[in-house]
């Protein structure tokens, strides 16, 4: 007869994996299992060249876009022009990643509409390592963005005049905003059918809020209602905090105003006059929704 204490040590015996492994000795290793899924996300980044295509191009696009067409829009003098370059690089920044972020959901979608979430569970790995690793990949994505873009940036004109330690908090709070959004998008990704929704998802709610905010034109020039969206916009905050961050915040200075004018312009909103806190709040706030969400979804997923 087998006795209660038994009948639990056999309840309890770890499953062997394929390699012989005991399953419960590898849920510690998020970090290092994460780490392998990135890599092996950027691999896959590496060998498909439309992928990389897209990834580099894109920025430099936008940014030769709307420095060049939006700026002859701001003015006919030259002075006016380069003003404007300075002033709409924090929007190209911000609109850039906020779209890099739904590549983590669309990716997801795909891994599941392919069957490569169902390899992934029978591999003796953490069980939140494929998010880890998705969502990290993405953050090396927006790096290289960055970089490219801001290259692009210094090359039509613009400038950082905040110092370099500013510069790096204003990369840095993108970077976090971005990451973010990502485990948004991975949820999502992981509730739709197929990668194409969420494309068409993404876009009908990111492009209106892009624009709805300080990104390309000064959000206190629209009209009353738009103008209170605009200000407590995730969007116009972050904007707002890399345009103080990099110094651009007067590039479109007009003549005989003053940088107490345009503050007060600008900022109209608390969210705007304190933006590096208004992004954080946003950033904890989105991560601590979205990243249990998405957690559970994936383990919903992979039990089926």
């Amino acid at each position: 007869m087998t006795t209660p204490s038994s009948s639990t040590s056999v309840t309890e015996t770890p499953v062997a994996s394929s390699t012989g492994a005991p399953r419960e000795a590898r849920t510690g290793s998020l970090i290092g299992d994460g780490l392998t899924v990135a890599k092996r996300n950027l691999i896959k980044i590496r060998r498909v060249p439309d992928l990389l295509i897209f990834t580099t191009l894109q920025p430099i696009m936008f940014v030769l876009l709307f420095g060049y067409v939006f700026g002859s829009l701001a003015g006919s003098g030259a002075s006016v022009q380069a003003g404007y370059r300075e002033f709409m690089m924090a929007g190209i920044f911000t609109q850039t990643i906020i779209f890099g972020a739904t590549i983590t959901g669309y990716m997801m979608a795909e891994d599941m509409q392919k069957g490569v979430i169902d390899r992934f569970r029978t591999l003796p790995m953490h069980p939140s390592a494929v998010l880890f690793g998705r969502t990290l990949t993405d953050v090396v994505n927006n790096i290289v963005v960055l970089v490219v873009m801001s290259v692009t940036g210094l090359v039509i004109g613009w400038r950082v005049h905040g110092g370099p330690v500013k510069a790096l908090w204003a990369y840095v709070l993108m970077l976090f905003f971005a990451y973010a959004l990502s485990w948004v998008f991975a949820y999502i990704g992981m509730r739709v059918r197929s990668p194409e929704v969420v494309n068409n998802a993404s876009f009908m709610v990111i492009f209106p809020v892009t624009f709805i905010a300080n990104t390309f034109v000064p959000s206190q020039n629209m009209p009353s209602v738009l103008k209170t969206i605009a200000g407590w916009n995730p969007v116009s905050t972050i904007t707002q905090s890399a345009r103080e961050n990099f110094g651009n915040l007067y590039s479109m200075q007009a003549p005989g105003q003053t940088h107490a004018q345009i503050d007060k312009q600008t900022a109209y909103t608390w969210a705007l006059q304190h933006p590096n806190l208004y992004t954080l709040i946003w950033s904890v706030a989105l991560l601590g929704i979205f990243l249990p969400f998405a957690t559970s979804a994936y383990k919903k997923a992979v039990a089926k």
